[in-house]
């Protein structure tokens, strides 16, 4: 092991009289990954930003009548930074993980998609907060993680069977007007990207679009504009989603309301950065789905929720151009 790391340090004396205040900030340690060198000496791998959460913590612990003093040191040598990764070992923790998951698949067939969302959601949580203590993750990390998005895969195929693969290829400049009155296509019992998209199409490109919902994407008929599955006009394209796509073919991602609505599905649709409205469209999306008699009325539904949504995206954006608000 050639490179010897530095590492925070908080000495401690939790507060004897307070067990409330011993128990909150004995969380908050296991919460941030801290290993125990022995009692009272919790150790981080250093970082500026872990620091500053020590820092804070010590500083609240001397607030409630401990004491806390914060210092940083750096491995004596290979065998002392051997061991102090140890202490960070998160091969169990993924390998719970990975037999949570193996239980959960079990479970998955015969979901509502409310219950499926939940679940999902929850095991993300439990996924994440591991991810966010493996400070040097190895192979059993590699193995959640593949073992993580097979299921992520599962759930997908229950909630949107027919998923497009991502498609290499330019995404053209097109206009607005030469896309009016069109009739599009994509496949029934719509998930987030797809609401979303035909919310786009109807608010943003063709006011007077008329939708159809394909039983199976080999059954769009050839004179239709198909959108979200593979082949379709408008679909996957490298890292983007259907949703993006169409906000950059139509010129429509000078728009921050829409750039935002776009992170938000996409990091429904396939992952990444957290967006905090999320977690509720997501709720209320698989809400109505479970709700509506079919496309159109969950189309009409969520057009109501997109709308407020790109409303309140548009005026926080509006807020930081002007400075923020008071």
């Amino acid at each position: 092991m050639n490179t010897l790391s530095t590492w925070s340090l908080l000495v401690l004396t939790l507060p004897t009289e307070n067990a409330t205040a011993r128990m909150r900030y004995w969380r908050a340690l296991k919460a941030r990954g801290c290993a125990v060198l022995r009692d009272g000496i919790y150790l981080l791998p250093h970082t500026e930003e872990r620091e500053q959460v020590l820092r804070e913590l010590a500083g609240a612990i001397a607030d409630s009548g401990g004491t806390a003093h914060l210092l940083r040191a750096a491995s004596l040598d290979a065998a002392q930074e051997e061991e102090f990764r140890g202490l960070f070992d998160r091969s169990d923790d993924h390998a719970e993980f990975v037999r949570a998951l193996k239980d959960a698949r079990k479970t998955v067939s015969g979901q509502s998609a409310t219950d499926l969302t939940k679940l999902l959601r929850r095991l993300r949580k439990d996924y994440e907060t591991i991810v966010a203590i493996d400070f040097f993750p190895g192979d059993s990390a590699t193995r959640a993680e593949a073992a993580w998005q097979d299921f992520i895969g599962l759930v997908d195929t229950v909630l949107s069977p027919g998923e497009p693969h991502s498609a290499e290829r330019p995404i053209r400049s097109l206009s607005v007007s030469d896309y009016q009155g069109r009739t599009w296509a994509t496949r029934q019992h719509m998930w987030v990207d797809r609401v979303a998209s035909a919310w786009l199409i109807r608010r943003f490109i063709d006011r007077d679009a008329h939708f159809i919902w394909l039983t199976s994407p080999g059954a769009c008929p050839s004179n239709v504009l198909g959108f979200d599955f593979d082949g379709a006009a408008f679909t996957h394209v490298g890292e983007r989603v259907t949703f993006e796509v169409l906000l950059v073919s139509f010129g429509l991602d000078k728009d921050p309301a829409l750039l935002r609505l776009g992170e938000m599905v996409h990091a429904l649709d396939v992952g990444g950065a957290a967006v905090p409205e999320a977690i509720g469209f997501e709720a209320v999306m698989a809400g109505a789905r479970e709700r509506a008699s079919d496309d159109d009325q969950l189309l009409d539904e969520m057009s109501r929720v997109l709308d407020s949504l790109y409303t309140h995206f548009l005026s926080t954006a509006k807020g930081r151009g002007a400075g923020g608000r008071s």
